[in-house]
């Protein structure tokens, strides 16, 4: 019953959504997320303990506008991809700018496949929506959803543009075969890891158990990594911008991956530093403390492990 009622609940806010100006819907985000700000005490105090932990020089009131336009940033990236994934792909090319999309169809032309990278800053799910409309379909590294009609729902607005989602089971062989195919993959970077491909690098100064997947399938692989970022404008436009490759370790680096790991980490950390409101502050991003050893896998296909 619940996981109906969250379902409809998210289908209704989408019905009403698709029909307002765009304005409105913005402003029914930003209420949205600051309801949270006041109400949520425990994402609260992480957001606002992890800022001053990023940002010890700067004062306490700075921090709390930076926490307060966070929520207001997640709310409306939630109301955002109801509507956007409602539009046409014309509508879609017509909400966007396109930031160094010619370096991707260099990437492509490899013919040894793409790997894009973000984390949950700005306006991602938008980004590969529109990366399909405007170059070609990816497969999307996600999250199965608790709620199963929820993630139904998700999955749908997901591959609305032609993407397919990529869930954890299986994965690497999808992945790969993405790959040699020449197409691309979009994963996200920031999120904290209990897994044993997890790695530890720096962000903002401080270790992070962050995937080793990424650079582990770009070494053995030889794919491009492009590292992607999606601004709001005024209007309700949006810039989509594609970042130089990072490149590769030296082929004899002793930890070629975890040098690897770190250059991509560097790159998102650059963004959040210019643009703090944008990224998810509410999460827990470094919880443990780090091991003394932790290398990273390369995560084997079922019949790999066999």
């Amino acid at each position: 019953m619940r996981d109906q009622l969250e379902y409809w609940s998210v289908v209704s806010v989408r019905a009403v959504a698709r029909r307002l100006p765009e304005g409105l819907v913005r402003a029914w985000g930003a209420m949205l997320g600051l309801m949270f700000y006041a109400i949520d005490r425990p994402h609260r105090r992480v957001t606002l303990a992890n800022l001053e932990q990023c940002f010890p020089n700067r004062p306490a009131h700075e921090r709390r506008a930076i926490a307060r336009a966070t929520f207001s940033h997640f709310g409306q990236v939630l109301l955002k991809l109801l509507t956007f994934s409602a539009l046409t792909p014309e509508q879609m090319i017509e909400r966007a700018e396109y930031e160094g999309d010619e370096g991707v169809r260099l990437a492509y032309a490899t013919g040894k496949g793409v790997l894009f990278f973000t984390g949950h800053f700005g306006f991602w799910e938008l980004q590969a929506l529109a990366h399909a409309v405007k170059l070609r379909p990816i497969g999307v590294l996600a999250r199965t959803l608790d709620n199963a009609p929820l993630n139904e729902l998700l999955e749908r607005m997901r591959s609305k543009t032609g993407n397919s989602v990529i869930y954890r089971q299986g994965a690497v062989r999808r992945v790969l075969k993405l790959l040699a195919a020449g197409e691309g993959v979009a994963l996200l970077i920031d999120q904290h890891l209990h897994s044993p491909d997890a790695i530890w690098v720096n962000f903002f100064r401080r270790p992070a158990a962050t995937t080793s997947t990424l650079a582990a399938i770009a070494l053995r692989t030889g794919a491009v990594v492009i590292p992607v970022f999606a601004l709001p404008l005024p209007g309700g436009r949006y810039r989509f911008i594609y970042e130089a490759p990072v490149e590769p370790p030296a082929p004899d680096s002793p930890d070629a991956i975890r040098e690897f790991t770190q250059r991509c980490t560097d790159v998102l950390e650059m963004h959040v530093r210019k643009h703090p409101e944008l990224w998810l502050w509410m999460h827990r991003r470094w919880r443990d403390s780090p091991m003394p050893e932790t290398p990273g896998m390369f995560p084997k296909a079922k019949d790999e492990e066999k």
